[in-house]
């Protein structure tokens, strides 16, 4: 009786904790994203796709080489999400077929193996769209632009930028896993976790002042070198002006 009321008291609590710093996490990396790792690491991508798109004969292996690596932590993570939680529900299948139908949803231990598959099955889907849309910057970086490159660029940056943001939302769930899996020990191991967790994550997620203007230096000189090599060859002229550059031409 008295675990039970511990239960009702310590998980709400552990879980508030976790959700109000990643409530706090995601209001940081809208409002100022250079202090997170997040948005300084979306940063360096979108700086990585112009330099990569800059010279595409010479740096398309590269990219492409770079991008199967993404795409193979996303799938170990995935392979891994949906072997756990396939575990975790023949487990409680075979644990569920000796108890009573109608005290199931009733029982603790059915709620924490409810709750830790849902958790997994989160990081699978999550790692999956990771997947997909790596599978579709894979065919876009390669492709060739004869007009509006630097909006094609901008979309293969932001395509890319979505991917990795599914893949950090998937590890974020395994993070989540270990307070569920500590919490068949009891509600106090689980609150422990939760709060040990979101401080550890605190130092992961936010980023030194020697940091930021290491970055902001480094992206600064990066952007004007490659704004001035990413000068489009082709101009469109207007109807007007047609006959007029075409005499030029011919003269």
């Amino acid at each position: 009786m008295v675990n039970e009321h511990l239960e009702y008291v310590f998980v709400p609590l552990g879980l508030l904790v976790f959700f109000f710093y990643h409530m706090w996490l995601l209001f940081t990396i809208l409002r100022e994203p250079h202090r997170t790792v997040i948005g300084l690491n979306a940063e360096s991508r979108h700086q990585w796709v112009y330099a990569m798109m800059g010279d595409p004969f010479k740096n398309g292996v590269l990219a492409v080489q770079t991008i199967r690596n993404n795409i193979m932590a996303s799938t170990l993570l995935a392979t891994t999400a949906i072997t756990l939680s396939s575990l975790i529900g023949i487990f409680a299948s075979s644990s569920w077929s000796s108890d009573d139908n109608s005290s199931i949803l009733q029982s603790t231990s059915s709620i924490k193996r409810i709750s830790i598959t849902i958790c997994f099955l989160v990081a699978f889907l999550c790692n999956v769209q990771s997947i997909r849309c790596y599978c579709h910057v894979s065919f876009l970086i390669t492709a060739p632009t004869l007009r509006d490159k630097n909006a094609y660029m901008e979309y293969i940056a932001k395509t890319l930028n979505r991917a990795s943001h599914s893949w950090s939302l998937g590890l974020r769930a395994f993070y989540l896993s270990f307070p569920l899996f500590l919490w068949i020990y009891g509600p106090i191991p689980m609150f422990a976790c939760c709060c040990l967790t979101s401080f550890c994550l605190y130092f992961l997620d936010t980023t030194a002042r020697i940091t930021r203007d290491l970055h902001s230096n480094s992206f600064t000189k990066e952007s004007n070198d490659v704004e001035s090599a990413l000068e489009p060859d082709y101009h469109p002229l207007a109807g007007n002006d047609l006959a007029r550059n075409a005499a030029v031409d011919n003269v």
